[in-house]
């Protein structure tokens, strides 16, 4: 059997989608599977053993600027790339419209969510079978239910196995790694926190790494590894080279992003911070030790982009302020030192 995935991004909801084809994988020993994935994530389906082909999408880069998309024939290349096989099942494990149009160019019978399990409904007239999945569930565990109905086999109680397959032997070091970088403002863990934690994991003998992926993230970095010799930047590099130092680390700091749950993959014992978030749906999850600090502030969570908090308050966003580094360090003593 060869099936096609769509799951375009983000680079957590990519990794959500690992569980499901790993189960396909044991149901189905001889299955295999090309994916559909924005260029920036196109390593991650690389690490999953069933995963043949990657046809790489740059929807994103292609919105800023259509027309060189077009005049370079991206979108004829990628169309061509994508309609080369006659697939057994194609699966949108996205369901946005933006991925229901690229699962309408495909050949094969094209699968999804019906109207009252998806966000954006308008999507399931691009599929030929539609499956009702509940809403009310983790992300991780709605996508294994849309595979198993697709694929026909009934969704085992095991806890989620990402299949990544990295040579990446874990580590014993005293290596802790802060995950500070996020795409949305309200997100971000205020810059005088991770002060007071890096100074807190230094004073404990721990040494601290700093990955970013922007200048911003450059910067905030460079500033906190002012504050010790023991912490130190990591190179901007490949999804894969930051996979590995993920997996070095004895333990993972981070802030709702994507990050985070490539950690939570990895089963390396993560702490994530959720201020104007809730990881009820779409929280870090995996077979290892993930926990959630979730703020308790009077309007979280919110599930904004921008802060509309009209009080004054020192600390922005202001749903950190129920935070504390002692509450952290707590949480990091007793779920991952002492677990």
């Amino acid at each position: 059997m060869h099936i096609l995935v769509i799951k375009t991004s983000s680079l957590g909801d990519v990794i959500h989608t690992l569980p499901a084809l790993t189960e396909a994988y044991q149901q189905i020993p001889h299955l295999q599977c090309d994916w559909v994935v924005e260029e920036n994530f196109a390593e991650i389906p690389a690490w999953h053993p069933a995963v043949k082909n990657i046809i790489p999408v740059a929807l994103r880069r292609w919105r800023k600027n259509p027309l060189k998309a077009l005049w370079r024939r991206e979108w004829q290349q990628f169309k061509f790339q994508l309609t080369q096989r006659q697939y057994d099942f194609v699966i949108d494990a996205q369901g946005l419209i933006k991925s229901a149009f690229l699962t309408y160019q495909t050949k094969g019978i094209r699968c999804g969510l019906d109207s009252s399990s998806l966000r954006e409904p308008l999507a399931q007239f691009a599929y030929l079978r539609r499956y009702t999945i509940s809403k009310q569930q983790h992300a991780v565990d709605k996508v294994r239910q849309l595979f198993a109905a697709v694929l026909n086999y009934t969704v085992s109680n095991n806890p989620p196995n990402y299949g990544i397959q990295l040579p990446c032997p874990k580590s014993t070091s005293s290596t802790v790694i802060f995950l500070h970088g996020t795409t949305w403002l309200t997100k971000h863990l205020p810059e005088l926190y991770w002060e007071q934690l890096a100074k807190k994991f230094v004073s404990e003998g721990y040494q601290i790494r700093l990955p970013w992926g922007n200048f911003q993230e450059y910067e905030r970095a460079e500033r906190l590894a002012k504050i010790h010799p023991n912490i130190t930047l990591i190179s901007k590099g490949s999804l894969t080279q930051l996979a590995h130092e993920i997996s070095q680390a004895c333990g993972i700091i981070g802030v709702d992003t994507g990050l985070s749950h490539l950690a939570a993959a990895l089963e390396i014992p993560t702490i994530t911070l959720y201020g104007p978030t809730e990881p009820g749906l779409t929280g870090t999850y995996g077979q290892s030790q993930y926990h959630h600090l979730q703020s308790d502030f009077d309007c979280a969570p919110c599930l904004k982009k921008r802060c509309v908090y009209t009080q004054s308050n020192d600390i922005y966003p202001p749903c950190y302020t129920s935070f504390s580094v002692e509450k952290i360090w707590k949480a990091f003593e007793t779920k991952i030192i002492c677990a």
